[in-house]
């Protein structure tokens, strides 16, 4: 493996990973690529829904759009992509995602360096392959990340993820909550009930919302509900319970203003889930919910954050579904979480 020297790398391209909380999770490996190719042009490929977690990111030169379900689709859409991407010529590629595809297309635009794990059968197309050893997929996944340029004897800059809200963003954040009789004076909660995947991440509902109750009668917050648009159902239900004081996000705004949202809460209390290292990356206090998945990889990365679990013999399965009797969020009380959120986070 060839040394990767920085004189001579002016155009890098990144490959982002497909999914939301991934993406934050690789923002430290990005800061560390601009660390170590401080003059190059750098260009992130990401698909549409996980883009906007890139944007104002002060390390990131250029997002290319990855349109799967449109112009890019099928083996023809892989072609005009790589096509697209040949004409940036591009030094380097750093592919966070692990898929074949991913090093194909980096190998029919041309990139003359390719640097990534040697996962999925692609390590002759790599030039620059580390090896994705049994003790990388035991750590947490900013260190997993990180990996890929450690391997490569890059410097690695710090753990902490990055997520930039611009002062126009927040305008419109307070916007949104003033329609909803929300100010500044208020305190706001932000409750996030739902995670992708499966029901096995997922607290649940009713407990989401008796939990609500009792921290509105403590601080007197507003409580905010927030989630993907296929839970717009399950934030209804939680707000139903809820009662007074409690708006549903829901599939109601986009992920920028979700992120913004997010950040005015004084509390975020979540599963699992994307929106978990939204709140983590933006130091809002946060309460993370574990059961089915590793916190030991997939813990929130932020200074403030905390997480409740119960350890259990089957914990973590990793599967979509309990095949039992979900006792790992069984275990999990109202009461547990409550008294996390008033003794641990300031309101």
């Amino acid at each position: 493996m060839t040394n990767l020297s920085s004189d001579k790398i002016k155009q890098i391209l990144i490959r982002s990973t497909n999914w939301v909380g991934d993406a934050i999770i690789t923002t430290p490996t990005i800061r560390a690529v601009r660390k170590n190719f401080s003059e190059a042009k750098i260009s992130l490929l990401a698909k549409p829904w996980v883009a906007p977690i890139f944007y104002n990111n002060p390390y990131i030169d250029n997002i290319l759009i990855y349109d799967a379900a449109g112009k890019h689709k099928g083996l023809s859409g892989i072609l005009r992509l790589s096509k697209e991407l040949r004409k940036e010529k591009f030094d380097l590629a750093i592919l966070f995602q692990n898929a074949f595809e991913a090093v194909l297309i980096a190998v029919l635009a041309e990139i003359p360096n390719r640097l990534g794990y040697n996962a999925d059968a692609r390590s002759l197309l790599l030039t620059h392959c580390i090896r994705l050893t049994p003790a990388l997929k035991r750590v947490h996944q900013i260190d997993y990340y990180l990996g890929i340029l450690e391997g490569a004897s890059l410097k690695s800059d710090g753990r902490h993820p990055t997520l930039v809200v611009t002062d126009k963003e927040r305008k419109h954040a307070k916007a949104i909550l003033s329609k909803h009789g929300i100010t500044g004076k208020h305190r706001l909660i932000g409750i996030n009930p739902g995670a992708v995947f499966g029901s096995a991440k997922r607290w649940f509902p009713e407990r989401y919302a008796a939990l609500s109750v009792k921290l509105q009668e403590y601080s007197g917050a507003e409580i905010a509900i927030f989630g993907g648009p296929g839970e717009k159902a399950l934030g209804q239900y939680v707000s139903e319970l809820t009662g007074s004081r409690c708006v549903n996000f829901c599939g109601k705004t986009s992920l920028r203003e979700a992120v913004a949202l997010i950040e005015r809460c004084q509390l975020f209390i979540t599963n699992d889930s994307g929106l978990m290292h939204v709140a983590a990356a933006l130091d809002t206090p946060l309460i993370a919910i574990f059961g089915s998945t590793d916190h030991i990889t997939t813990s929130p990365g932020g200074s403030r954050s905390q997480i409740i679990r119960t350890p259990v013999p089957c914990s973590p399965c990793l599967k979509p579904d309990c095949p039992i009797d979900h006792r790992c969020m069984k275990n999990i009380t109202v009461e547990m979480v409550y008294d996390v959120a008033v003794k641990s986070i300031i309101l």
